[in-house]
Parts: C-alpha cells; structure tokens; sequence
C-alpha cells in the first residue's frame, strides 16, 4: 500500500477534478506484477494501467489500491468490472470512495463476484492525499487553504495598503510549486489594491488552467490591474453582489470589458462564494490574503488547512497585524509541522473541525 499511495502521489497537480490514486499487484508468491497511477483526468485510471502491466499473472494476484475501484461509466468505464474479469483473487483498498456516485458500490460489486474485499489499510494516509477531492464529494465546496506570511512580530504589511514583500526566494518557490498542485487561488480585493499580483504559477509547468478569484463585494477591482494581462493563465472571477452590480454598473462594465466573469454571491457570504466555485469543480483553493478575508473564512468554518509563513523581518507597531478570531490557534492545527524554507520558517496543519 505504501507503494501504491507513492504512485498515486505522482498525479499531483494533473487529476483534479478526479482524485489521485495509486495501484499496485502482486502475485500469490508476493511479486509485484502491475503498477499504476491516474496520471490525468480523463485518462485510464490506476487499476487499468496496473491490470495492462500484469496481463495475465494478474490471475490469482492481490490488487492494492488507494481508493475504492469505481462502478460507475464515467469517461473512463467501471474499474470494479475490469478487475473482477481480470481473475484478481483480492482487492485491498486503502479507503472507500466518499464520492455517492460510488460509495461502496465498487466493493460490493467485488464481493458479489466473490472477490476479497479489505478496505483501511493506509486509509488516513490516503484520506489526506486526496483531501480535496474528499472535501469537494462531501462537503459541496472545495478545500480550503489559508496560507498567510507574516514578520516575526505577527505583521502582514509595513502600512496598511502598503504593498511589503517578506518571503524569501526559497519561499517564494514554494509557493509556486503549490500553485501547480492548485486549482484555484484566492483573494480579496484588498490585497489586489495593495499588492496588485499577477496569482500566476511561475517556474512550473501547468497543464492546467489556473483559476483566481477575487472576492470583492464592493467591486473596487480596478480594471488596470495586472492579473488581467494574464487571463490565459486561466480565468479570473470576481465574486460580487447583484446589490454592488447594481450601484455600480460603471465598475461591473469596467471589469467585464477586461475579461473579469462577475459571479454574484450573497453579501459578505464566503460559504456561497465557495459552494459556487466547488460547483465549477474548483477541488482546492488556496486564499492567499488579506486578513479579512482569512477572518471571515475562519468564522465560517471553511478553512480545511492553515499555512503560515513565518519570516525574520520586524516590522513594528505600525505594522499591518495579522489578526484571527479568538477561537484560531495554531497549536490546536491536526499534524501540526513547522520547517524552515530558506530563511522562513513554515508553519502548518490541518483543521480538525472540518473533518
């Protein structure tokens, strides 16, 4: 199972929507026979790849696998079928799919034909593997991550509304390697006032259209900023209100003539923002600031994972601090992990309350 959970791990960044999954077969007298991993959605999954491989030693075998085969025609056909007719005489999966679609109708359908059917083995492992996806079947939104970098006294920002580089080089290049994991990247529109960024993934290869969201409920968005020189990155929502849109039909015209798609959500409501992007199949969205945006997530329990990059600079009583409501802790975080990344240090967990 650990080598299938490995497997499964080299489809980072090119699955989403579709979960990562890794399959392994071994032979009765405990050869390794088949291996596979889903490399792209829409192309074969894992267990097709692994039967291919094993051809007809795959008779007998025991087939390892992160998640529960599907049952279900989607475009690609049911895997379960595939290995029933394959003669695998036992089916170890790490966890059952949480997708409805399936849930557990893969393992039944094995057991039916009598196939051995083990399932938990590395289940934690490869429930945090697939996270997202996870989080997107069950909760109808997708999974959060707050990702902040803050001064060695707690600062964001110099001044308010002042834009204040504090990562280091090696940080930086961090982040891009997670914004090639990403389906979406988040902010406020007071971040994009301060810092005017580009939120592209650079240093990487994408295979994938990036999306940025800006949540902006005032629509004070200025159709000059940078982000929209690089709309073929992917494409850039602003998530508004019919209430802002209807005050101001100048800056929503503006917008839009720059290529800004304006998804109106109720007022100040992130939940609703979210559930319309978990629609759009955004699995995983990381909010890359500011401080109101990361409150207002917070208090509406849909932060799912917490990054904080914490750097040497002191910047001060003036200083923009970064402040939580009083219920976040990050000592309370789950598989709390801190490291250096070049000179800062990174900070982060996962959210018990969301699991």
């Amino acid at each position: 199972m650990r080598l299938a959970l490995d497997l499964a791990a080299r489809g980072r960044g090119r699955t989403s929507p579709n979960p990562m999954v890794g399959c392994v077969i071994v032979s009765p007298d405990g050869e390794v026979v088949g291996r596979g991993h889903h490399e792209r959605a829409g192309d074969a999954h894992a267990e097709v790849l692994a039967l291919r491989e094993a051809g007809d030693r795959a008779r007998g075998a025991t087939l390892y696998c992160t998640l529960e085969p599907c049952a279900h025609q989607g475009r690609t056909g049911p895997c379960a079928e595939a290995v029933a007719a394959a003669g695998i005489r036992r089916v170890v999966a790490a966890m059952q799919d949480p997708n409805p679609v399936v849930a557990g109708r893969g393992l039944a359908y094995l057991r039916a034909r009598h196939v051995e059917v083990t399932v938990g083995v590395g289940e934690r492992e490869a429930a945090r593997l697939n996270a997202p996806f996870v989080t997107a079947v069950t909760k109808r939104r997708p999974f959060v991550t707050l990702k902040v970098a803050t001064s060695l006294d707690g600062r964001v920002a110099e001044a308010a509304g002042r834009r204040t580089p504090l990562t280091s080089a090696a940080a930086n290049e961090h982040v891009h390697w997670q914004r090639f994991e990403v389906d979406a990247i988040g902010v406020g529109s007071q971040t994009v006032l301060a810092d005017d960024p580009l939120l592209t993934a650079r240093g990487v290869s994408r295979t994938r259209p990036l999306t940025r969201v800006i949540f902006d409920t005032r629509l004070r968005t200025s159709p000059r900023a940078r982000i929209w020189a690089t709309r073929d990155e992917g494409p850039v929502l602003v998530m508004t209100t019919d209430e802002a849109t209807r005050e101001h039909p100048e800056r929503a015209g503006a917008l839009e003539s720059v290529g800004a798609e304006l998804v109106r959500v109720g007022r100040h409501d992130v939940s609703a923002a979210l559930a319309e992007l978990g629609r759009r199949e955004v699995r995983w969205v990381i909010l890359e600031g500011g401080p109101t945006l990361h409150r207002a997530c917070w208090a509406a329990g849909v932060v799912d994972h917490v990054q904080v990059y914490v750097t040497p600079h002191v910047l001060g009583a003036e200083g923009v601090p970064w402040t939580m409501p009083s219920d976040f802790s990050i000592p309370l975080l789950e598989d709390l992990r801190a490291g250096p990344v070049g000179p800062d240090v990174l900070i982060e967990g996962h959210v018990h309350r969301t699991h």
